[in-house]
């Protein structure tokens, strides 16, 4: 599987956080803003060490991150007036990331990311069966994907943490012994670097990303349709009632989903349009123009803080949800919020949904010998 790497920065030792606080005075950052006790997170999950991982720059900015499915647990941002400002959703604790039904706040996602059809797939002319977890489909890997595994951390510098996970040969179906390293890198202009390595003992499938859901204005505003986003993509794969791709690829042009010139996320996404009811709103993967890991393929801004957010990958796809599914019925959000529908956004870099049932897609087949590298950078801006 041939994919573009953009080189990882320099290595260096990570240091455990105990919390979230401004070290730089001149930062203006808030002091009722809720602190991440480390502690919360400290647990022993299938015998291994559950840890969280803060990361600074020089900027004040800083990103925690938590071993247990490789989350995102926190990330601060300076706003127009300085102020850092908690974009991620997510939890106080490492037992709610646990829950049944949690919907993957700021998870690594593996070992595929996104839906399979029917949780089947052929490989070498055999067919393989999946976990389903997703009515009649598998999604992100299934039950046992990824986001629900305790990762081998290891500490690098201050600005960087690499996390390593072996998913033995089977797992949730899936064939081949998978080696995968994943490097956070938290960058002094103020972006979130992820880098993604992998390599297998046996012919399989591969579509590996990150799940962190946004919210310019501040994790635990009631809204992201405000936001201003576009996307550097003429097409789009729609989708059938179950949210499994055609296969067809859609031009956006003069339909709500055409984002290429900015326009509000809340601006079209009521139409009457059946594949915004198929995705009780935005749902789908977009096909984008330029993935070289140095254009941007998204921007999202917050008139309200004034963040900015750019999306830099290597992948060929990207997948923009408008948090349909959120329900804001319990109130485990960070400091007792809850985070009701559309709070949140993701933009998922990644392969395409079902492409190993999909000949016209480009392949996620990892062979022996092969090396999986990928990147994608989230990049923010006042």
């Amino acid at each position: 599987m041939k994919k573009i790497f953009l080189k990882p920065l320099s290595i260096a030792v990570c240091c455990l956080a105990i919390a979230f606080t401004s070290c730089n005075p001149k930062s203006g950052h808030d002091s009722s803003t809720v602190q991440t006790d480390s502690l919360k997170y400290s647990a022993t999950i299938d015998g291994k060490e559950v840890k969280l991982y803060t990361l600074k720059n020089k900027q004040g900015a800083s990103v925690s991150i938590t071993n247990y499915g490789g989350r995102i647990v926190s990330l601060l941002v300076p706003d127009k007036n300085n102020k850092l400002t908690d974009v991620v959703l997510g939890y106080d604790s490492i037992g709610a990331y646990r829950k049944k039904g949690e919907p993957f706040f700021g998870a690594l996602i593996g070992r595929y990311g996104n839906r399979i059809g029917k949780g089947k797939f052929k490989l070498d002319g055999k067919e393989y069966t999946l976990q389903l977890n997703d009515g009649i489909n598998t999604l992100h890997g299934g039950n046992d994907g990824f986001f629900a595994k305790v990762w081998e951390a290891k500490q690098l510098d201050g600005q960087k943490l690499e996390l390593s996970y072996i998913s033995k040969d089977g797992e949730a179906g899936y064939p081949g012994k998978l080696d995968v390293k994943v490097t956070y890198t938290l960058t002094n202009d103020n972006a979130l670097q992820i880098d993604y390595l992998a390599s297998t003992d046996k012919t399989t499938i591969v579509n590996l990303t990150n799940h962190a859901y946004f919210n310019l204005n501040g994790e635990g505003n009631k809204t992201i349709l405000d936001h201003e986003l576009t996307i550097d993509a003429n097409a789009y794969t729609p989708v059938d009632s179950t949210l499994i791709p055609t296969g067809k690829l859609q031009q956006v042009a003069g339909t709500a989903f055409d984002f290429n010139k900015a326009k509000t996320i809340g601006k079209s996404i009521e139409e009457n349009d059946q594949q915004l009811k198929f995705g009780k709103g935005y749902d789908h993967n977009f096909a984008l123009n330029h993935h070289d890991g140095k254009t941007p393929v998204a921007v999202v801004k917050s008139t309200i803080t004034g963040i900015s957010l750019e999306v830099y990958t290597t992948e060929p796809g990207l997948q923009f949800y408008s948090g349909n599914f959120l329900t804001g019925t319990d109130k485990d959000g960070k400091g007792g919020k809850s985070y009701p529908h559309r709070s949140a956004f993701c933009l998922e870099t990644q392969h395409f949904p079902d492409a190993p049932n999909h000949a016209n897609f480009a392949s996620t087949v990892l062979k022996p010998g092969e090396t999986y590298k990928t990147s994608t950078t989230y990049k923010f801006l006042k």
